[in-house]
């Protein structure tokens, strides 16, 4: 896949959740107010921070997209993981003012009984969000994006609070109105759990932490495979936005001259390049075969 093409695709994914997310935030807000329901008018309020995480993600794609300059070597592409880290930050503060909203209700007993309009608009909202996030995972998971992924996740959070929301409101609708806070306590910390697995994410994947063994193992047959290459004597890779940068050290006849082992390794990179289009880029270094020789690095 082209590098626009993976671009243009998230981009779309993005802008339909915008579009979306912006409809049902109106929604929840009207219903919310003429239904008598703080849940769902708090909820609709808590759509605006969705914003936030889009427009970040929508920044991040915009400067991770473009190539590589004299600046930046490796490409833009850590503008999606600071972007993720932006929206588990988002996630967080919605979860903190979810459970101060529910702890505030339940001292005060502040109940409320809404109306089925509130009900209906819970209901809705949480089939829409789960569209939404298996719709911007999938893209997400096939593109290896990370600010998709964490806008998923963030849809996903989305689902889960009007979840609560529709427990709640529903269970004042009946008549029990404590449900209304307990739920969306509940719901408070499953949010919290979604932001700290988006934070730990982004933050290894800033932290160069190594990519999926099994791609590494594959990556490491792939090039055993190309004759020339007797045997890979190190490989790493790291993240960079949707894309791995793997680094190889290549065993190779140490009487082989610099143009053949250069053809060798660039057959190895082309190879990769052919069969993994999340690879970004492949640096290989060649050391003579069955030769002593010292690795040096000071990290």
């Amino acid at each position: 896949m082209l590098r626009h093409e993976r671009f243009g695709q998230a981009e779309r994914v993005i802008w339909i959740g915008f579009w979306v997310n912006l409809l049902l935030m109106a929604m929840k807000l009207l219903a919310g107010h003429f239904g008598r329901s703080e849940a769902v008018f708090a909820d609709g309020m808590e759509s605006g921070c969705d914003f936030v995480a889009i427009a970040a993600s929508m920044i991040a794609l915009r400067i991770g997209k473009k190539p590589f300059d004299s600046t930046h070597p490796y490409g833009h592409g850590k503008a999606e993981s600071i972007a993720a880290i932006v929206v588990s930050l988002v996630i967080f503060a919605t979860g903190a003012a979810i459970l101060y909203r529910a702890a505030d209700t339940i001292v005060h007993a502040a109940y409320q009984t809404p109306r089925a309009v509130a009900v209906a608009a819970a209901f809705v909202t949480i089939i829409v969000k789960e569209w939404l996030y298996r719709f911007s995972f999938k893209t997400g998971d096939r593109l290896q994006s990370p600010a998709l992924l964490a806008m998923a996740r963030d849809h996903r959070k989305d689902a889960l609070t009007s979840l609560a929301t529709l427990i709640g409101v529903a269970g004042a609708f009946l008549g029990f109105g404590l449900m209304d806070p307990l739920a969306a306590g509940l719901t408070a910390l499953l949010i919290f759990r979604i932001g700290i697995q988006t934070f730990h994410t982004a933050a290894q994947e800033l932290m160069d932490a190594r990519p999926p063994e099994e791609l590494i193992s594959a990556i490491t047959e792939l090039a055993e495979q190309v004759p020339g290459v007797e045997h890979v004597h190190e490989i790493r890779g790291r993240r960079s936005g949707q894309y791995v940068i793997i680094d190889l050290k290549l065993d190779m006849d140490p009487e082989m001259t610099v143009r053949e082992s250069h053809e060798i390794a660039t057959r190895v990179k082309r190879l990769i390049f052919e069969r993994y289009p999340n690879v970004g880029d492949v640096m290989i270094h060649i050391n003579p075969h069955e030769e002593e020789h010292e690795d040096m690095i000071r990290l």
